[in-house]
């Protein structure tokens, strides 16, 4: 697709947008207030310290032309629904709040938009929902302006739910293909061992943590009890660490060591001693993790998978020497 082709595809794609979503409405929501008044009472509706915010300010973060601005809140205020006073702070500014008849104003546009978006979403399965809400994650993520660090660095951590272990499955295999040319016999084995995960799962033993930001999973991990590889026999007080990734755009934030140090909060308080692990001596930035958290490597043996020459290796964290 050249340039033109994406231009339209993009013009076309805000033209079915604004018709679905009715802002092309005189009013907006079925009320007398345009698209833009009705942002202007929603900001000030929400603002955080509720001392008010100057008309810069606003126009600032809604990047709105000052004289237009100035207009609209002129006539904001002579409806009585905005009032400027002055800072206690400068007294040469005026700081903008919603008048007690601007608060029952916004009320119901702040309940028909609820109502109207619960509406577009009925339409649509579980599964699409969150399909359409990654979408429109991922488009705001890449048109938006380059946030703050702390924003950009910040992640939470979840248990898995429905959907998680095809993601984890999806992820290993693309990005180890893609890093490592491993080849689809890696991914399968990620199958098997997400398979035994969730159909062995005690949730008093065991866990999975999701990484995510923005409603987007940037990584993942897994503790479950360790298992004889012969007989398939659980190893007394010993855990065992699984299945640790970090998406590329969220290397550099801390989160694989994060994720390590759910594992061993889990793994004491779960009653374990240990918590081993097997990698793979040219998987870097994870030994270092390991490295760095305790971990001893106890033994390592040379073996072909995944289309490669490889050196396999077990790693072990005693729990009580490493509080």
């Amino acid at each position: 697709m050249d340039s033109p082709d994406r231009i339209e595809a993009v013009r076309r794609f805000n033209r079915f947008y604004t018709r679905r979503i009715g802002v092309l409405n005189e009013g907006l929501l079925d009320s007398d207030f345009t698209l833009t008044e009705c942002r202007i009472l929603w900001e000030l509706a929400h603002l955080e310290d509720g001392h008010g915010i100057t008309a810069t300010d606003l126009g600032r973060l809604l990047d709105l032309d000052a004289g237009y601005l100035s207009r609209l809140l002129r006539a904001l205020k002579d409806r009585q629904l905005v009032k400027a006073t002055r800072s206690e702070d400068d007294a040469r500014q005026s700081m903008l709040q919603l008048t007690p008849a601007g608060r029952r104003a916004f009320a119901p546009l702040d309940r028909r938009s609820q109502q109207q978006v619960d509406t577009l979403l009925g339409r649509l399965s579980d599964t699409q929902q969150a399909e359409l809400l990654q979408a429109f994650q991922r488009v705001q993520g890449l048109l938006d302006e380059p946030s703050g660090k702390s924003a950009k660095n910040s992640f939470i951590l979840r248990a898995h739910r429905p959907g998680d272990m095809g993601w984890l499955v999806s992820r290993h295999g693309a990005l180890y293909a893609r890093e490592y040319h491993w080849d689809m016999r890696f991914e399968a084995l990620v199958a098997r061992i997400a398979a035994d995960f969730i159909d062995h799962f005690d949730a008093r033993r065991e866990a999975c943590w999701i990484a995510e930001r923005d409603g987007i999973n940037i990584g993942c991990v897994c503790l479950v009890q360790a298992r004889d590889e012969t007989t398939h026999e659980p190893i007394d007080g010993v855990a065992q660490l699984r299945l640790l990734l970090v998406e590329p755009s969220a290397r550099g934030l801390g989160l694989g060591e994060r994720l390590v140090a759910e594992c061993h909060r889990f793994a004491r308080d779960a009653g374990y001693q240990r918590v081993r692990l097997w990698t793979n001596s040219l998987l870097g930035a994870a030994r270092r993790i390991y490295a760095k958290a305790g971990y001893q490597l106890i033994a390592s043996e040379a073996h072909h998978s995944f289309g490669h020459d490889l050196i396999g290796e077990t790693w072990e964290l005693d729990l009580a020497t490493h509080p």
